[in-house]
């Protein structure tokens, strides 16, 4: 709706309702309607009705759109996408890791960057809580936002950089491409303490759930979103309790195939000599963004166990089977599903950070 009518609307609205009400003989409970308005409209209550008239046409607020940069910064996607390209080519493990930070981002205070945020002598801030210490490649958003800068000064959003460059490490990888909605501002608070929300990979499905749907987000959103580990690693400490002494009754998760957690154990020794980097790939084509990780835990070999615990809940089974046979509905529900998840507790109002790391 332009502007100039959404501002003559209500004012029509209203005086047609005054009118109709006044031109109005017909009674109310016995009671004549002119009598009535008499003791009715009182001062408050023409205001509240203008009010309630203006609630009811005022247009939304809601600032995301497809084309929010396509004047102020028109080449502002196809610098974050060669930014992401050069920095892939470099360390194979970026797509991974900028598709963890966006989902880590959205999570904790909704999309708002306040991941990228450095502590402070007062505040321990997300990057350094227990969940995100193995997040990495920060280098990359602070590399195309120092690009943008120069471009288009105090324009385009952290956190519309990190959800571009999400999509971006999808495309690159394989997966599908959609739309990203731009227009999101960057928040000022990031406290360590709040990542202990985030969902862990030992989680059943029913805090999976629960998880998610605080998000916003519906049980197949939570699964299909679960297929973003279809590119990564995982280190040990996120899965090794699955591969001795699991149970009084079971020394190994018995959801899991036997000979992938014997090859899971030769990876991760109970040793002091093990590796800080020892772990694993989350499915056998991990540089791919493809349906593997589906196919992955119909035979048990799901990495996580939040990720094996899909397959034993009807809840979310049927959805794991669907995308394990069609790798065009995991791409389709994919893009809808980070759509929705970039959507979440977005800040339309606010500051651009010029720095990443620093609140202006």
């Amino acid at each position: 709706m332009p502007p100039y009518i959404s501002q003559i609307v209500p004012h029509l609205l209203f005086h047609q309702i005054f009118r109709q009400l006044l031109g109005t003989e017909r009674s109310i409970c016995g009671l004549n309607t002119k009598k009535i308005l008499k003791m009715a409209f009182s001062k408050r209550l023409v205001f509240a009705m203008i009010f309630a008239v203006f609630a009811i046409a005022k247009p939304s607020e809601a600032a995301l759109d497809a084309h929010y940069y396509d004047r102020s910064c028109p080449v502002a996607e196809k610098i974050i996408l060669e930014t992401v390209k050069n920095a892939t080519l470099y360390d194979p493990k970026v797509p991974a890791r900028l598709l963890r930070m966006f989902f880590h981002d959205c999570f904790i205070r909704g999309c708002d960057a306040s991941i990228l945020l450095d502590s402070t002598k007062s505040t321990q801030a997300e990057k350094d809580g227990p969940p995100n210490i193995s997040v990495r490649s920060f280098y990359v958003i602070e590399d195309a936002k120092r690009k943008l800068e120069k471009v288009c000064p105090r324009t385009v959003s952290c956190a519309d950089v990190i959800a571009i460059a999400a999509r971006d490490v999808v495309t690159l990888s394989g997966g599908p491409y959609w739309n990203v909605l731009k227009g999101r501002k960057d928040g000022k608070i990031s406290r360590a303490n709040e990542t202990i929300n985030l969902p862990a990979p030992t989680f059943n499905v029913s805090q999976l759930i629960q998880s998610f749907a605080a998000r916003g987000l519906s049980v197949k959103d939570m699964v299909t979103l679960s297929g973003g580990h279809t590119i990564g690693f995982s280190h040990c400490s996120s899965f090794e309790a699955r591969l001795q002494n699991f149970s009084k009754f079971h020394d190994v998760d018995p959801s899991m195939n036997y000979a992938f957690a014997q090859s899971l154990k030769k990876k991760c020794p109970r040793s002091n000599n093990r590796g800080k980097n020892a772990g694993t790939v989350l499915d056998s084509t991990s540089s791919v963004f493809d349906n593997d990780y589906y196919k992955q835990i119909l035979s048990g070999k799901g990495v996580f166990g939040s990720d094996q615990a899909l397959l034993g809940d009807y809840r979310t089974k049927w959805i794991v089977e669907t995308f394990a046979r069609d790798q065009k509905a995991f791409f389709r529900e994919f893009a809808t599903s980070m759509v929705k998840l970039g959507n979440f507790g977005v800040k339309e109002t606010g500051q651009v950070r010029v720095n990443s790391r620093l609140v202006n």
